[in-house]
Formats: structure tokens, C-alpha cells, sequence
């Protein structure tokens, strides 16, 4: 396994321009309507990279909007691999980040050389991968899911025909307690999500008695099971919204609360703790920080950095995404 150093959270980290991030948001708004250019956010990414979008939303809604658009340039404000499956899925669109550091803890976790290995000793399996991974490892696939979709994707599989799992063992061990079935697990995680402390969380619970847990299925068995509700980034959201609770405790990227909150402004909204102690006492991706406002701003300006895809690698990514996309519908 290789194991992927994160960068130093800083949110301050980026290309200085002599503008005012006013000024930055008024010439991102000329530049992307004289280019042409679609941008698509995150839910993890910083508000203000939010708020510039056109469309904000999970991998699987990024996905659908990535294909819907006509747009020339689409301008991914997430991590490398979700910017890798827009160009997949639009090969002949022109797809930047404003970072190509902006990388994932969990896609690093499965190497393709290891993983083809993998699969090569268990023979006759399906195998499905969580679309947090590498274009290499989605080409070595035979259907992508993203935590909207992965249980039903799962079903989809004949009963008799064994699984392979990969890259997130956490959602894949929450998957096998939902679908009955047996799945052979890759040992990938999300650094992210398994940086939230039982410990702390069941004190904050103490303090907030009136709080449900709500958590992402990438986090520890441990975590998930003291949730009330399970569920992807977009699924938590219309939970909070839909719940007749008011206070919720929320174990996931702590990007998604910006969002959560504008849907449900008269409800209070507690970040999971996580194990170690940093600036905000609970879990960022320092990954999905690296974008910012002045590096958005000279992305669009210069048009790169530009995520590429080489051709045949592409042909062989597309497949267990579409399939992904025939199912999700």
C-alpha cells in the first residue's frame, strides 16, 4: 500500500493577487462567461468556492452534471479524481482544477499494480469500486458506485456471483451488514472520516442530549454504530431537512455543514470531534482545502492546470461508469 502525505491545512495557502476576494468573485464572473466555462463544487469544498458555483452537490450528482453540461470548460472544485471522471465522462471538453495536489486519501490507498494483482487472484468476482479512486482502478472495474448508489449497485449483482470490493473497507463492511452479502474487501480507508473519536463524540452527545448522530458510511464500524442515520453527503442533507429533530451531531468532511445549514437555517448543526486536536476540533480534508478563491481565479485566467485522460485508458473507465449512471436513473 502506499500511504499519501496530507498537505498542511491552510486555508490562506494559495497564489496571491492584488484583489480583494470581491474583486476575485467579479473577474471569475467575466472570465467564466467569456470561456464558457461550467464550475462544479464539492460539498466539502470552502464556502466561498461554493457559493461562486454553478452547481454544488456529491460525486454522483457532480457526475450527472458533469455529462448534462454544454459547456466548453468544466471547472472541477473538488480532488483530482472526481476531475479525472468529468474528463472521462467529456472527452472532448477541456476539465482544470484549480490544483492538482488537490489528490484523496482513499484513491492513493489502492495502488493499480496491486490492486490488478488482487483481482487476478480472485478470479470470477465482480468487481465494483467506490468512484473515489484513480481512472486506472475505475478501468480494472466492472461497475463504479458512489455512497448514493452503492447498495443498490451491490444489488444489482446476482446473488451468486462473489463481489469485490474496493478501495473504502469501511463502506464496503457497511455494505455487507446492509446487502446480507459477502464481499471481498480491499483495506482502503478515508483518512477523513476515520480520523471521528467515539469518545468524543459520546461526551458531545452527553452535553447535547437532544442531538442525533448522523454519519457517512466511510467512517469506522465503531462510529456507524451509534448512528441514527447512515448516509452519502446529499443524503445526509435532505435527512437533516426532512427530520422533525432540530439538533444534529454530523460525522463527515466538515466543508458539508456550510450547505446543511443554508437548507436548514433554524436547526443546530455540531461537527463530529476528531481524534487528533486541530483548529476547528473537527475532521477537514486538507486535500479539498487546497482550492481557494486566487487559485480559481488564475485556473480560469490560464485554463490549467487541465486534467487529462489518455484515450484507451478512458474507453476502459467509461464502461463501469456508465453502467453506474444506467442504474442510478
Amino acid at each position: 500500500m502506499t500511504e499519501k502525505i496530507l498537505p498542511t491545512l491552510n486555508r490562506h495557502s494559495s497564489l496571491k493577487t492584488p484583489f480583494s476576494s470581491t474583486e476575485l468573485i467579479e473577474k471569475i464572473q467575466v472570465l467564466r462567461k467569456e470561456k464558457n466555462a461550467v464550475l462544479l463544487a464539492h460539498y466539502y469544498q470552502d464556502p466561498l468556492l461554493q457559493e461562486i458555483a454553478d452547481f454544488v452537490g456529491d460525486s454522483l450528482g457532480l457526475s450527472q452534471q458533469a455529462i448534462s453540461t454544454d459547456a466548453d470548460i468544466i471547472v472541477f472544485l473538488g480532488v483530482h479524481f472526481m476531475a479525472e471522471t468529468a474528463k472521462i465522462l467529456n472527452p472532448s471538453k477541456k476539465v482544470i482544477i484549480p490544483d492538482l495536489e488537490a489528490g484523496c486519501s482513499l484513491a492513493e490507498s489502492c495502488p493499480p499494480n496491486l490492486f490488478k494483482e488482487f483481482i487476478n487472484q480472485h478470479p470470477n468476482h465482480t468487481v465494483i469500486t467506490y468512484i473515489n479512486c484513480s481512472a486506472e482502478i475505475k478501468a480494472l472495474s466492472d461497475i463504479v458506485c458512489t455512497s448514493s448508489n452503492a447498495e443498490k449497485i451491490v444489488n444489482s449483482v446476482p446473488k451468486e456471483t462473489p463481489i469485490i470490493f474496493a478501495p473504502d473497507k469501511n463502506l464496503g463492511k457497511y455494505l455487507i451488514d446492509k446487502t446480507g452479502r459477502d464481499l471481498l474487501l480491499w483495506d482502503g480507508v478515508c483518512i477523513v472520516h476515520e480520523a471521528f473519536a467515539i469518545d468524543k463524540i459520546l461526551k458531545l452527545h452527553n452535553k447535547n442530549p437532544e442531538a442525533k448522530f448522523i454519519a457517512h458510511p466511510e467512517s469506522n464500524p465503531e462510529i456507524l454504530k451509534i448512528a441514527s442515520y447512515i448516509g452519502s453527503t446529499s443524503g445526509m442533507i435532505n435527512h437533516v431537512k426532512e427530520s422533525s429533530d432540530t439538533e444534529f451531531i454530523v460525522a463527515t468532511e466538515a466543508g458539508i455543514l456550510y450547505r446543511m445549514q443554508q437548507e436548514v437555517p433554524d436547526k443546530t448543526l455540531i461537527p463530529a470531534p476528531a481524534k487528533e486536536d486541530n483548529t476547528c476540533a473537527c475532521s477537514e480534508c486538507a486535500f479539498m482545502k487546497l482550492n481557494t478563491l486566487e487559485k480559481l481565479y488564475h485556473c480560469l485566467k490560464n485554463e490549467g492546470p487541465e486534467v487529462k485522460v489518455p484515450m484507451e485508458l478512458r474507453k476502459k473507465a467509461l464502461l463501469p461508469i456508465q453502467k453506474m449512471l444506467e442504474l442510478s436513473c
